[in-house]
């Protein structure tokens, strides 16, 4: 069982109390790291000067940039043997980021996303197929421990090779899936192919779907597609990786577990706090890590705190669906805009398929934006008027959504290019 009672409904000054106490637990251990222990140092700061949550606030954040110039140990709070474990990014970025793991550590993690699933109504006696990466990238390990620890047979599929994994789903009863979204798009597909209905010819109940930015639109085109019910998850690898928050049945928010967790909402330009209900970039800290705790560490992600209770009970604060990064924004004469507002009209509506790609050019020193939009046979086989209508419909839609007009192309199925990791949905051509 992991319906954690005591912990998930505990009153909230009891929660502060155990938050007060662990962060100063994990200020002590995180000064034994050669990077926090200059930091430390140099602002004078010590576990005892703690007395309250805010006190926090008086810490400098620490930046993935802290990360890649203290690369890989400076971070590490325990000897070399103790770890068993070090997951790291792509460095597609820049130079790659490093977390290590302790076997307590990995427990921890297990038991979070365990607590995770339970939630969403996973329970032993499911068959969880996990078909996202593994290896250094943390969705797979992470949701695999998680599941083996809450007794559901475990299909370690990864990712890819579709057809081989509708086949599995019909060979072992798959009822759980996790899966990026856009994948899960792209497999229906498939299925259609194979002549096969997810609905009709599989045992499929749950999708835990994250790993990218999505809106609640797609969420709801997947469960139409599958019959099933999908739970946004978040979670970044700084922070173990999956299991940071989780959507309960209610579906209003995620919830993030703040015995691990402390996090703080901020102005990703000003740098100050912000009240809860206001978007911003989430900050975290680790209030149960061993080998590599985090202090105020800026994940760049943007989503604002839920300051109204949740009706399942569970005292632990929620999350909004995530945004988009800080760096995924694109500005477009002289406006804000981020991949999220497209894909929420795109996907709410029926004529458009599974795929899209947003191009930005430059031309003649002036900014573009194209919008490449699939769209289903039935639709796409009708006449052209039929389909002038949908170019208009979609381009104002767009345009009153993000204040720019772009120009809309309709194409045919399956003709944009696909991933079966996170999609490729932005690219941005204007500075070759």
């Amino acid at each position: 069982m992991f319906w954690e009672r005591d912990i998930e409904t505990m009153p909230r000054k009891e929660l502060n109390r155990l938050q007060v106490s662990r962060l100063k637990k994990t200020l002590k251990q995180a000064g034994h790291s050669p990077a926090y222990g200059k930091i430390f140092k140099a602002h004078r700061i010590t576990p005892e000067k703690i007395k309250t949550l805010d006190d926090l606030k008086r810490l400098p954040f620490t930046t993935k940039e802290d990360l890649r110039k203290h690369f890989p140990y400076g971070f590490v709070t325990v000897p070399k043997e103790k770890i068993v474990r070090v997951h790291s990014s792509s460095g597609t970025t820049g130079r790659a980021t490093a977390v290590f793991h302790t076997l307590k550590d990995l427990e921890g993690w297990a038991d979070l996303v365990a607590r995770c699933m339970f939630m969403s109504g996973v329970r032993r006696g499911d068959v969880f197929q996990n078909m996202v990466g593994y290896g250094l990238f943390t969705g797979g390990l992470g949701f695999q421990y998680g599941a083996e620890r809450l007794g559901a047979l475990t299909i370690p599929s990864g990712s890819g090779n579709s057809k081989r994994q509708i086949t599995l789903m019909g060979d072992f009863g798959t009822t759980v899936i996790h899966i990026i979204p856009s994948y899960a798009l792209h497999l229906w597909k498939v299925f259609e192919e194979m002549g096969l209905d997810p609905k009709g010819d599989t045992q499929l109940r749950i999708a835990l779907i994250g790993a990218e930015p999505h809106s609640d639109a797609t969420r709801q085109r997947i469960e139409e597609m599958y019959g099933v019910e999908a739970f946004n998850s978040y979670g970044l690898s700084e922070m173990n990786g999956p299991g940071v928050a989780f959507e309960c049945p209610e579906k209003s928010g995620m919830h993030f577990w703040e015995d691990h967790f402390i996090v703080e909402v901020i102005d990703p330009k000003t740098l100050k706090p912000l009240p809860e209900g206001e978007e911003g970039e989430l900050v975290f800290t680790t209030l149960r890590r061993e080998a590599m705790p985090l202090i105020r560490y800026r994940s760049k992600d943007l989503a604002a705190i839920f300051p109204e209770p949740c009706r399942c009970g569970r005292i632990h604060r929620r999350i909004s669906r995530i945004k988009g990064r800080s760096d995924d924004m694109f500005i477009l004469k002289g406006v804000n805009i981020f991949p999220l507002q497209i894909d929420t009209v795109l996907m709410t509506l029926a004529e458009v398929g599974t795929n899209y790609q947003v191009v930005l050019e430059r031309e003649n020193f002036e900014d573009k934006m194209i919008v490449q939009v699939e769209v289903r046979p039935e639709f796409f086989k009708g006449d052209l008027r039929q389909l002038e209508r949908l170019r208009r419909q979609i381009t104002e839609s767009l345009k009153s959504e993000i204040l720019v007009t772009p120009k809309v192309e309709l194409v045919e199925p399956d003709t944009l290019p696909r991933s079966e990791g996170k999609a490729v949905r932005v690219i941005d051509r204007r500075e070759m």
